[in-house]
């Protein structure tokens, strides 16, 4: 009983990629939510046509606040709109392993959608990063997160203050509330679309920094760091 919330801001190319994929899955969820930030494209036109139900999003933690709050599943799985679900057992297998092993909160690790060896090097390191500190400091990509939506609500979701990392502060109040674990009967492949725009190099030293930063001040509620929410393919010359 997986309800799905995507969150959305002008995604009418890679959606739709998202969203055939979990049309294969061997097993379905019981719904898709489409938390849309006022996309400007065919985000929501796309979201339709796929059979979605459309609720109105902002920022990550108010978009993915927003799908668990009209969600009806036991399990709600957060996804970003770049993620694929290439594993056709993917939902099957990561509800199976949550109830087999009590979980209340999961991730998996992460594979790159990329040919670039560099791309594997990051993910792996990042996944052994995550599972080696998870005594100390829990991590989880906020696009793919599982979350049974009686603990999500217990812990009164992702915190709407914060503007980067919100996923990695949210998994901590996670682990206070309920069992967390990381799946490994899945893993989840990723686009590099990000690295590929502000660059490799300046992506790890952001990230870098803001563990820094949550680790000496807490969580961060300036955007210091400059993220930005939302993608659009660039036009074709």
């Amino acid at each position: 009983m997986i309800s799905v919330v995507i969150i959305t801001k002008n995604e009418e190319y890679y959606l739709p990629i998202l969203l055939r994929s979990i049309r294969n899955q061997t097993v379905q969820p019981l719904e898709v939510i489409v938390a849309d930030a006022k996309s400007t494209d065919r985000t929501r036109e796309i979201a339709k046509r796929f059979g979605c139900r459309i609720v109105e999003g902002g920022m990550p933690s108010v978009g993915r606040n927003a799908g668990a709050a009209v969600a009806k599943g036991e399990i709600v799985l957060f996804l970003d709109s770049d993620v694929k679900l290439e594993d056709q057992h993917f939902l099957e297998r990561a509800e199976r392993e949550m109830n087999t092993r009590h979980l209340d909160f999961a991730s998996c690790d992460v594979i790159p959608l990329s040919d670039k060896k560099i791309d594997y090097v990051l993910h792996e390191f990042y996944n052994h990063f995550s599972r080696v500190t998870l005594p100390l400091h829990v991590h989880a990509p906020g696009f793919c997160i599982f979350a049974r939506k009686a603990k999500h609500d217990a812990i009164n979701g992702f915190d709407e203050t914060i503007i980067f990392c919100e996923d990695h502060e949210y998994a901590k109040r996670c682990r206070r509330c309920g069992k967390f674990g990381y799946l490994n009967s899945v893993k989840i492949p990723v686009s590099v679309r990000r690295l590929d725009r502000d660059g490799r190099l300046n992506i790890a030293l952001k990230y870098t920094l803001g563990e820094l930063y949550i680790f000496t001040i807490g969580p961060i509620r300036r955007n210091i760091f400059k993220y930005e929410f939302g993608h659009k393919v660039p036009a074709k010359k």
